[in-house]
């Protein structure tokens, strides 16, 4: 059974509990590196996501007639 796809708050969840993890000091050199090489895996996931979200907005905004780009402040 394949494993279940993390959605982007999940991500994003599990990097904040990883950055506590590191702040406390409590963690050895190598536990430090194998939570921090974690981290990175799931920030490398979550922009994949974000990237994904974009194209599907992109192409409601494409259905809809035009296509709008605004920055969100």
């Amino acid at each position: 059974m394949a494993a279940k796809k993390q959605t982007y708050e999940e991500n994003i969840e599990q990097i904040d509990k990883i950055l506590e993890k590191l702040e406390s000091e409590e963690l050895s050199l190598d536990d430090s590196i194998e939570e921090y090489e974690k981290a990175i895996k799931l920030i490398k996931d979550s922009e994949k996501l974000l990237e994904i979200g974009e194209g599907k907005v992109l192409k409601v905004l494409e259905k809809n007639g035009k296509i709008e780009v605004e920055d969100l402040d």
